[in-house]
């Protein structure tokens, strides 16, 4: 049986909806969606490139934590509320992902929290696990 271990980024979503920031697997680690999420619940900010930098740092925390980085990503996901946002979101993206250039998927979508204008969802692999 392959272990499983689970990473929490300590969000009362998670508590509330019953998942994990980030499950490990193997040499697979899996970033749940993520949302410019702030301490406290504060207002994130306004625009879809800095939220996009904050779901980008949150995700970076569980890679950290999983053992692994931004340069082991392999598969992305990236919703946004309104496809104008992608080039914003993209630019993030691209800053983040330079060095490891991960398969991705845009998604237009409404989000669960209005005001939320980007999510974004990670796979990794850890090639010496």
């Amino acid at each position: 049986m392959t272990d499983r271990r689970v990473i929490s980024s300590g969000s009362a979503w998670e508590e509330r909806g019953g998942y994990s920031r980030a499950v490990v697997v193997g040499g697979h680690v899996y970033v749940a969606g993520t949302a410019p999420i702030m301490p406290g619940d504060a207002d994130p900010p306004t625009g879809a490139y800095d939220q996009a930098r904050v779901c980008l740092e949150i995700i970076e925390r569980a890679l950290a934590e999983a053992g692994c980085s931004l340069d082991d990503v392999v598969r992305t996901r990236i919703y946004v509320t309104h496809a104008s946002l992608i080039d914003e979101v993209g630019r993030a993206h691209g800053e983040a992902f330079a060095q490891a250039r991960p398969a991705t998927t845009g998604i237009v979508t409404a989000l669960l929290d209005p005001r939320w204008l980007v999510e974004i969802e990670a796979e990794a692999v850890i090639l010496d696990a």
